[in-house]
């Protein structure tokens, strides 16, 4: 799966920096992934029951107008040859070589409570000075994790959370026991 949606990626790439619309295709990108990932929407696409063409005309009644026609026609064809499936990973892939060429990373947080934004605007300057990157913060709540942030950004990650200080307590606890 991987290839094939590397392959899909690399394609639009191309196709961006010969229209000149990387940026354009990034911001795109990003909210089609985020729009797609919808479970109903990963339902009805993956979905033997639903033709090509009704696929198809939910692309054009939703996107149409609103992203690039050659992202659009990528919609169509993936559909057309019945792989759906390679959508959310194609896209990521393409987000994830536009951000690599333009020296721009996406940081995944997960915390306990919203950032707000002037904690969101520090995050942002540390991490973009530690990774030597223009960073974007992908923000998302998980009040299981009591407090404290889970990073992820560029192959890294740093878990302060709660939740992993008791689990890393509780592991060494059960260690003391059993030794």
């Amino acid at each position: 799966m991987e290839r094939l949606s590397t392959l899909y990626a690399s394609a639009l790439y191309e196709l961006a920096v010969e229209k000149g619309v990387e940026d354009l295709f990034l911001s795109q990108a990003i909210m089609l992934r985020d729009s797609l990932q919808d479970p109903d929407c990963q339902r009805m696409l993956v979905s033997p029951q639903v033709s090509a063409s009704e696929k198809n005309d939910m692309f054009k009644r939703a996107f149409a107008g609103h992203i690039h026609e050659d992202l659009l026609g990528f919609l169509y064809l993936v559909t057309n040859k019945n792989r759906e499936v390679y959508l959310i990973s194609a896209l990521t892939a393409l987000i994830n070589t536009i951000e690599r060429h333009n020296n721009k990373v996406t940081a995944k947080v997960l915390s306990a409570v919203p950032y707000d934004e002037k904690q969101a605007k520090l995050l942002k300057e540390v991490l973009s000075k530690k990774l030597n990157k223009d960073v974007t913060l992908s923000t998302k709540v998980d009040k299981s994790l009591i407090g404290g942030p889970y990073i992820y950004a560029d192959g890294y990650y740093i878990d302060w959370t709660v939740k992993k200080k008791l689990q890393d307590l509780n592991n060494s606890l059960v260690e003391q026991r059993n030794s």
